[in-house]
Order: structure tokens, then sequence, then C-alpha cells
């Protein structure tokens, strides 16, 4: 903080100009954190599911004979098949057609 000519230190204020550009400031170091760490970090749903504990990211190559439930059974064993398969769907931007095709190569949820 500066001090004043009598040597007492004088609190910071800003202006509103200093307020404004402040929150500017910080708004844009949090969507670049957002940015860098895959869109959404923390939300459910976003791209930094796709990484694992490890921080690599999970696929599988679907073979002959293969469904998207059992995928995501092998993929999260401990965890409920519906959910994993609508994270599989969710996560590999599937949509409407929730259909796998041999040879197809699907990033399985961390």
């Amino acid at each position: 903080m500066p001090d004043s000519p009598s040597g007492e230190r004088v609190p910071l204020r800003l202006t509103r100009r200093g307020r404004a550009v402040l929150v500017a400031f910080a708004a844009a170091v949090t969507l670049a954190a957002l940015w860098l760490d895959g869109g959404t970090g923390a939300f459910a749903g976003g791209r930094a599911d796709h990484h694992g504990r490890s921080g690599r990211v999970r696929t599988a190559v679907v073979e002959p004979g293969d469904t998207l439930w059992g995928i995501a059974a092998a993929a999260d064993p401990g965890a409920d098949p519906r959910v994993t398969v609508q994270r599989i769907i969710d996560l590999n931007g599937m949509g409407g057609d929730p259909t796998v095709q041999p040879g197809q190569r699907l990033v399985l949820p961390g």
C-alpha cells in the first residue's frame, strides 16, 4: 500500500473503471482456466471426463458382436451400466444414434 506524506498507510481504493478492469481480468483468467482444462473440469459432461485418473484418454475399439452395454459394463464394472452408457454416448457425440460399428473407436469415461 502507498504511504501518505505523514507515513501512514493509505487504503487502496479502486475507481469504477478499475473495478471493471479487475472483474474483466478475473473473468478472462477463469475462462482461460476452463478452456485449458478441456472446457469444463469440474462440470459433469465436459471434455475433462475423457481423462482417467492417470490423465490419459481411455478408448475402446468396437469388436464384432460388441454392444454399447457390454462396453460400458467392462469400462466401469462397479457402476450402473445405464449411467456409463449415457456417458459414453455424451462423450462421443452419439446423440440420436447410439449404435456402434466394428472398428469404431470410443472414448470412455474416466
